[in-house]
């Protein structure tokens, strides 16, 4: 429990295997710029290149969580009595949800390495924003959790 409130759903958007795969290439990029001042310092250099990437990764890594009063993605925070319909959104109608059909007041939380979306309503008046749009890689469970 979260300050006494029930958790209907928790995901955390690790970022994919290929992308952690993809910071090694920071290990030879930071040994070619710096071999040549030292070998000492490339190989200290680059391996701190590659492990501040990965600290990045997992610290910016957000989460999604619904509980019995609350829509929380990332650092925002809606109440579940602000959200109209719920709409899971798979495959390659989520392409183009994040794409030409996004409306560009809408609040986005996407992930390059997560495929699917929901897409939340919000029905507070005084709130700008349509909607949120927000990747998750179990679009119906979450839905679900925001329903319920």
């Amino acid at each position: 429990m979260l300050n006494s409130r029930v958790i209907r759903y928790r995901e955390r958007l690790w970022p994919g295997p290929w992308t952690f795969a993809a910071t090694l290439l920071l290990i030879p990029a930071g040994l070619l710029v710096f071999l040549p001042i030292d070998t000492t310092i490339g190989v200290v250099a680059a391996v701190a290149l590659f492990a501040i990437a990965i600290v990045i990764l997992i610290a910016t890594t957000p989460t999604l969580l619904v509980t019995d009063r609350e829509f929380v993605a990332g650092r925002a925070r809606l109440p579940l009595d602000a959200i109209g319909s719920v709409e899971a959104i798979t495959g390659q109608d989520a392409v183009l949800a994040r794409g030409r059909e996004l409306d560009a007041r809408a609040w986005l939380l996407l992930r390059g390495w997560v495929r699917d979306v929901v897409r939340v309503e919000v029905t507070d008046p005084a709130d700008p924003v349509p909607y949120w749009l927000v990747s998750t890689r179990n679009a119906e469970r979450l839905a679900e959790a925001l329903r319920g």
